[in-house]
């Protein structure tokens, strides 16, 4: 009995250890960014696109990388929504427990390991192909693959939980397979696949080395779908490259602005989750 108590002890130590080793990582994180972003951020960084000289400490903001940002991101991630749905469904609802399954889920595994930069080459190849320049297009193509494991995984795990006795009342009420997948498990499972979907947003939001080659980079706002575009991540990588202090600390304060976009969309999802919850049957 004493041996179970020093076990239980220390397995617990471990878990709270670990706890604080997180908190304490993501307080250190955003501790950072504050302390040598908020120096520099200011209304007008907020709302105005970059002015002459704006690398070598002139006047100007980062507008054009935070539309940028979300314009990226958010057609990549409603691109990759449009493939990973219609998987996820037949991997569950189609080829349940069968071969086919099981060589997808590898696959999305697999593809979810790759690095970001491959995406990025990838994607160039991919624009080559089709006779594109870097543009807005180009790295929402690239960012929809990096998305398209993580959005997949996420909603095939999350459709896992949904009872089985659920969907075979609902194949005794009559219902086909795909009034099932689409009325019924698709409900049921919405609250972990809007989890999934905004992970991945956050993931695509965030990454830097897929849309280097592909989304390229401008000082002005989002023009069309074949033109460059800005984003955060390059921003920052941009700005923390020149030799000027003061450059440096705006780069410090995008990130800032990037971190806080990715925790607004992490209290979203929390309270979007919730609220779905309430129509789930436990």
């Amino acid at each position: 009995m004493k041996k179970h108590r020093i076990e239980e002890g220390i397995f617990r130590a471990l878990m709270i250890l670990s706890l604080a080793v997180v908190l304490g990582s993501l307080a250190l994180i955003l501790g950072a960014m504050a302390w040598r972003g908020l120096p520099a951020l200011s209304l007008a960084m907020l709302t105005q696109i970059p002015k002459g000289g704006y690398y070598l400490g002139g006047e100007g903001g980062i507008l054009n990388a935070i539309v940028g940002s979300l314009c990226l991101a958010g057609g990549a991630t409603l691109l990759a929504v449009i493939i990973s749905l219609p998987i996820a469904l037949y991997i569950h609802v189609y080829a349940a427990r069968s071969r086919r399954a099981q060589v997808a889920r590898l696959a999305m595994d697999v593809l979810w390991g790759i690095p970001s930069i491959v995406y990025g080459a990838f994607g160039f190849i991919i624009m080559l192909w089709l006779g594109l320049r870097a543009s807005l297009l180009g790295g929402m193509i690239a960012l929809a693959l990096l998305e398209l494991p993580i959005i997949v995984r996420g909603m095939d795990e999350t459709l896992a939980l949904v009872p089985v006795a659920l969907r075979e009342s609902s194949y005794a009420l009559g219902a086909t397979r795909l009034e099932t997948a689409l009325r019924v498990l698709t409900r049921q499972a919405s609250a972990g696949m809007l989890t999934a979907v905004l992970l991945a947003f956050g993931r695509g939001i965030g990454d830097a080395a897929s849309v280097l080659f592909t989304a390229g980079y401008t000082d002005r706002l989002p023009e069309s779908m074949f033109r460059p575009v800005a984003s955060l991540p390059l921003a920052v990588f941009f700005q923390l490259g020149t030799p000027f202090p003061a450059v440096q600390q705006r780069a410090y304060a995008s990130g800032l602005v990037l971190t806080a976009i990715v925790l607004a969309l992490s209290v979203v999802s929390r309270l979007l989750s919730r609220r779905l919850l309430r129509y789930v049957v436990r």
